[in-house]
């Protein structure tokens, strides 16, 4: 028989009035006789002794840091934070481990960062809130372990800290968690980390419970056992744990526990037509806590009366009317006394619950008021029922009925004889007739029974309810539920609202004047201060450029702008440390002087055409002080000038000055000699090959090269120009001789022709090759290395418009044709 001592803080009956009662309830008849004897010990000793209370829920929405905390043991499902098992950095990741449970767990439902749900990847990684996910980079990772028996060490803390963790720091039997937070650069760590360093918190399936009714589980081996929210099983599983009630599952008789999870599993229907277990939900405790008072929630949860049996077992009454066994007459019963309790000022008129709702995030919310909603709270007409491990309103509700009931019902004080009373020590429910007061009435035991062997009687005390106790109309008799209220989700900072961008002037030294930019938005809050960014999208400094705001002005201005180049304009707004999203672009070109200049006084080609890799031009410009610059448009031949199609170059100008300009590379010249055969030399010529008149000409009847020795660079890519005339029959073509031979394209009419050839190794003359049946002539032939400098081959027109400062245009002159070999 497990010890009296040690069962007294076990027996815990969930609607007497005290708890010096409750704990005295359905003893039997040995522990009757010494029951107070060791309940006395143990209340004196808990005048000495404060044990620390069950937690509330809301205790547990923070992480604790102390030194070596009392393990927490989660029964069902709680959202909860855990305790610091550590707290270290490494190369800029803090990593935090906590430990949630102090035993294997089923698993984690739900994270939470703050007051944040987040969603993770594969790899622990954070991607929702966005905030904790920035450019695919996860700054915080969440790792788990559930407690099994051999766990398995975090690696990465193992990696990172390899003097402090190492394969063998696992954690076993430990339900842990690992939040990995990486630093992030001072503009965006208020971004990132907005509430700064994340407070870890998870909802978890607690430890799995032993259920008597599943033959898959063995009471020696808890790695069968289940997860369960079953309030019974739950209490079963807190009675044999050293933590708890110190009883094993022997000590325990299974028959009346596996009845007790039968009804807890009962279906209900509540107020919206929807089914829910009777008496289901969840705690979470420290093993340091007092257990009488886990005990008390969990009974008082499911309306379990937890005693011992004749046998020296632990049995538990259900939550449940049962027709009683026992009956006692007027003939059994040697004294009664009846107390109606229906005093004006001692009715109860209300009755007050507050219970846990997961949809609030497990907080502990109100439930409907049970009876009359205008008596003041705390009073003798009110009572509240507070229970941490209800879950349901409906579950609640029915609560509040029954404890309202009980607290109106009459008392009875009997004193029957042994004979028909002796079994009492272990009923809930028995039937008195006595009438007038007691015709056929059930009464609910609420002391400990008092044998007298000397009288052979028994003493008890109860009280009279109604056999539908348990009866429950949800649909008339479920108050509203209290209203979940939305979770206010922050959405940082925000974008501002009826951006601006307009462009101002203001003289400088010099008489000139320069231009700027000023932004103005829609006034949201004076906590707020704006950035304002510029930035040219064009020249060679395209850096941007930002400013913000004085507090509470609602416009920024610029620096100085370049004049007449694009610039994009966006905003966003700081505060705390936190910034909002960027706006759009606005685009916008200063312009600090509105006056176009005069037209170029000439614009003309230099030195002839064609040229070699450039075109050669020369300007001469009006005496007119708008001028700035000259905007110079490289056009296909006969086409149409198109300013967002066609190659612009922009060169600086003076008012009143005459210069040239050269596009391309000014340093090309032609690698042949004697190009225009004005003499019979430099030249090898093959059979049929003549110069005379100025030209090359071969008559046919064979196949040979016209050449001459040039440095070719293998590797290199040379541009070449060729007139063919008095063209009659065959093909001419370009050659590289020596190694391997290169040719150009055949050229089969008359005409000048232009293109490129790649020199290969060997390469070290150059000229003219033909087929036997060529019949003409070759003349003006070119041959240079092609640069990165050179402009463009072919025909081309430029077209030369003067700009001022700002960039407005003036008239356009052109076009002027050259041809770029």
């Amino acid at each position: 028989m497990p010890g009296v001592i040690d069962f007294a803080a076990i027996v815990v009956a969930s609607f007497a009035t005290t708890t010096l009662g409750a704990n005295l309830l359905y003893l039997g008849t040995y522990a009757a006789i010494s029951a107070g004897l060791a309940y006395g010990a143990g209340v004196l000793q808990g005048l000495f002794v404060d044990k620390p209370s069950v937690p509330k829920p809301e205790d547990g929405a923070f992480n604790l840091k102390q030194s070596v905390p009392s393990v927490a043991i989660v029964l069902g499902r709680r959202k909860k934070g855990s305790d610091y098992a550590a707290l270290e950095e490494k190369s800029g990741t803090a990593h935090h481990l906590l430990i949630a449970a102090g035993h294997r767990i089923q698993g984690y439902v739900k994270h939470y960062l703050h007051d944040e749900e987040v969603t993770l990847d594969a790899e622990g990684g954070v991607l929702t809130p966005g905030h904790f996910n920035t450019d695919g980079n996860n700054f915080v990772h969440i790792r788990t372990r559930l407690g099994l028996d051999a766990e398995t060490a975090y690696a990465n803390l193992v990696t990172a800290f390899p003097g402090i963790f190492t394969n063998d720091h696992r954690g076993d039997g430990l339900a842990s968690v690992l939040v990995s937070c990486e630093a992030v650069n001072a503009e965006d760590y208020m971004d990132v980390y907005p509430n700064q360093m994340p407070q870890h918190s998870s909802v978890i399936d607690g430890a799995l419970v032993f259920d008597p009714r599943n033959p898959a589980h063995d009471p020696e081996d808890d790695s069968t056992w289940g997860f369960a929210q079953n309030i019974a099983l739950l209490r079963a599983h807190h009675l044999t744990n050293p933590w708890g009630g110190k009883l094993n599952l022997a000590d325990l008789y299974l028959p009346e526990w596996s009845h007790a999870a039968e009804v807890c599993d009962e279906s209900v229907t509540n107020r919206d037509g929807e089914t829910e277990p009777r008496y289901h939900g969840g705690i979470w405790f420290r093993a340091n806590n007092d257990q009488v008072q886990v005990g008390r929630l969990l009974d008082q949860a499911a309306e379990l009366v937890v005693y011992e049996r004749p046998d020296g077992l632990i049995g538990v009454h259900a939550g449940e009317f049962t027709e009683p066994d026992i009956r006692l007459t007027e003939n059994d019963i040697h004294r009664l006394t009846y107390k109606a309790n229906q005093s004006e000022a001692a009715t109860v008129l209300a009755v007050r619950g507050r219970f846990v709702d997961p949809e609030s995030r497990y907080n502990t919310v109100d439930s409907a008021i049970w009876g009359d909603p205008y008596v003041g709270e705390d009073t003798e007409r009110t009572r509240t029922l507070d229970n941490q491990v209800i879950e349901r309103h409906n579950h609640v509700q029915r609560l509040q009925k029954i404890t309202m009931t009980r607290a109106n019902a009459p008392r009875v004080s009997i004193v029957a004889t042994y004979q028909a009373a002796k079994n009492i020590g272990y009923r809930r429910f028995i039937r008195v007739h006595a009438p007038p007061q007691l015709n056929e009435a059930i009464v609910e035991i609420t002391s400990t029974p008092t044998f007298s062997f000397r009288s052979l009687t028994v003493e008890f005390s109860g009280i009279v309810v109604p056999e539908d106790l348990y009866a429950f109309n949800a649909a008339t008799e479920e108050g509203e539920p209290p209203t979940v209220p939305e979770m206010v989700v922050s959405t940082g900072v925000p974008v501002p609202t009826g951006f601006a961008v307009t462009i101002q002037r203001q003289a400088v030294s010099g008489g000139d004047d320069a231009s700027f930019a000023v932004a103005t938005w829609t006034h949201v809050s004076n906590a707020l201060v704006y950035e304002f960014e510029w930035q040219p999208t064009e020249g060679p400094n395209q850096t941007p450029l930002s400013t913000t705001s004085k507090p509470r002005e609602d416009e920024a201005k610029s620096g100085y702008l370049a004049d007449g180049i694009d610039h994009r304009f966006r905003l966003r707004a700081w505060s705390n440390g936190a910034k909002s999203e960027w706006t759009d672009y606005i685009l916008a070109t200063p312009v600090s002087d509105p006056v176009a200049p005069v037209a170029l006084s000439s614009f003309a080609l230099s030195g002839g055409s064609p040229q070699l890799g450039r075109a050669t031009l020369s300007f001469a410009t009006a005496n007119d002080t708008h001028l700035r610059r000259i905007a110079l448009y490289r056009v296909p031949s006969g086409a149409p000038l198109d300013k967002n199609v066609h190659t612009k170059i922009e060169i600086g100008a003076a008012p009143g000055t005459s210069f040239s300009y050269v596009d391309g590379d000014a340093t090309r010249t032609n690698l042949y000699s004697n190009p225009g055969f004005d003499t019979d030399t430099v030249w090898t010529k093959g059979a049929g090959w003549t110069i005379a008149s100025g030209k090359a000409t071969h008559a046919a009847g064979s196949a040979n090269s016209l050449l001459q020795a040039v440095a070719l660079t293998a590797g290199q890519v040379y541009r070449y120009s060729v007139t063919v005339l008095d063209w009659t029959a065959g093909s001419v073509f370009t050659r590289f001789n020596g190694g391997t031979v290169v040719n150009g394209p055949a050229l089969t009419a008359n005409g000048a022709y232009r293109g490129t050839m790649t020199a290969v190794a060997g390469n070290n003359a150059a000229g003219f090759n033909e087929s036997s049946t060529f019949a003409g002539s070759v003349d003006d032939a070119v041959l240079f290395q092609q640069t990165a400098a050179c402009a463009p081959q072919g025909v081309w027109d430029y077209y030369a418009i003067p700009l001022n400062g700002s960039g407005i245009e003036g008239p356009q002159s052109g076009p002027v044709t050259v041809t770029i070999i």
